[in-house]
């Protein structure tokens, strides 16, 4: 949830008992340090930081220069000049973050996109962290155990923002929450997470029935006022059905679920074939901070999963213990 997961909302959900996250992805080091500082400003509870773990990706001039004529009509649209050239606008999981994070020494560390090399994952565990891994399939799971992972979360193709899938297509990606999960729970020796469209109490007593130890939740905390969403990203999470998000790389060159709207459609009824992760995103992000000024869904990112519509505008803490007390009554009316 980097952008979206503020220091307040992991606060608030490890304050109420929860494992609260910062979605520390899109940070620079000393970004990473003071969004620390500021979660523990409000909480003495664990945390978890999440970093994504990707290479700087492979550049194709031909196909940037295509890609900023598809998207010239929009910016034009949006009077925000010519598109510039893309750049690679995440940093990488390298040395200086890993000092950062060593010695902020987060209690939990996960990754999206596969594991780091697993020197970095030896630092990080003499620190005393947890490391958690997101696998899309069992071949992914078996490989974050060999990579030295402490537990996989089972992100099953219902779930919000980015696949973290790292072994072949995305296609191998898209198994369902319910498939994957009791399937990882087989194949690996660790503690298994459910993700994928877990929003409320029954969500999370289904994934305890599958076999996982845990759940982890996403969109629906995305309507609590503690979150950096747009009110208009927020408004149409509530108003959300299953059908209402899709899978695409149009936005940022990786597949991840969106609340689909007009530039995903057009996007992707136009079959351009968007930049390496995350170049695409660094032409797309004007856009979405353009209608993010104008208070338009048209171009936003608006990351959701298919369990939007069950999304309740609680504060985080509230919200949290709801989930809590509800998987508790079904679990007993079981």
């Amino acid at each position: 949830m980097a952008s979206a997961a503020t220091p307040a909302l992991a606060a608030a959900v490890s304050n109420a008992g929860g494992l609260g996250s910062l979605g520390s992805a899109t940070l620079s080091p000393e970004q990473f340090g003071e969004q620390v500082g500021a979660f523990r400003a409000e909480s003495n509870r664990p945390f978890n930081a999440n970093f994504f773990v990707h290479a700087e990706p492979a550049r194709d001039a031909e196909a940037e220069a295509a890609m900023r004529e598809r998207l010239a009509p929009y910016y034009a649209e949006l009077a925000l000049g010519e598109a510039p050239a893309a750049r690679s606008i995440f940093p990488i999981f390298g040395e200086e973050m890993l000092a950062a994070v060593t010695a902020l020494r987060p209690p939990v560390v996960s990754f999206h996109f596969g594991l780091p090399e697993r020197g970095v994952i030896d630092a990080l565990k003499q620190t005393g962290a947890v490391i958690l891994g997101s696998a899309t399939t069992v071949r992914e799971a078996v490989a974050l155990q060999a990579g030295g992972a402490d537990a996989v979360i089972a992100q099953g193709h219902e779930a919000g923002g980015h696949r973290g899938t790292f072994l072949g297509d995305v296609e191998s990606g898209s198994v369902g929450t319910f498939a994957l999960v009791p399937q990882v729970v087989d194949a690996v020796g660790l503690p298994v997470i459910a993700a994928g469209a877990v929003a409320d109490g029954r969500g999370i007593a289904a994934a305890f029935a599958l076999g996982a130890g845990g759940a982890q939740i996403g969109t629906a905390f995305l309507a609590c006022p503690e979150t950096e969403v747009h009110p208009v990203h927020r408004e149409l999470l509530l108003q959300a059905r299953g059908e209402s998000t899709q899978v695409t790389r149009t936005i940022s060159g990786r597949p991840a679920r969106a609340i689909a709207n007009r530039y995903v459609a057009e996007m992707s009824e136009s079959g351009a074939e968007p930049l390496a992760f995350p170049l695409q995103y660094s032409l797309m992000g004007p856009l979405n901070a353009a209608s993010r000024q104008r208070d338009s869904s048209d171009l936003m990112v608006m990351w959701a999963g298919q369990g939007a519509a069950l999304s309740r505008p609680l504060p985080a803490g509230e919200l949290l213990t709801k989930l809590a007390n509800e998987a508790q009554a079904v679990i007993a009316a079981m």
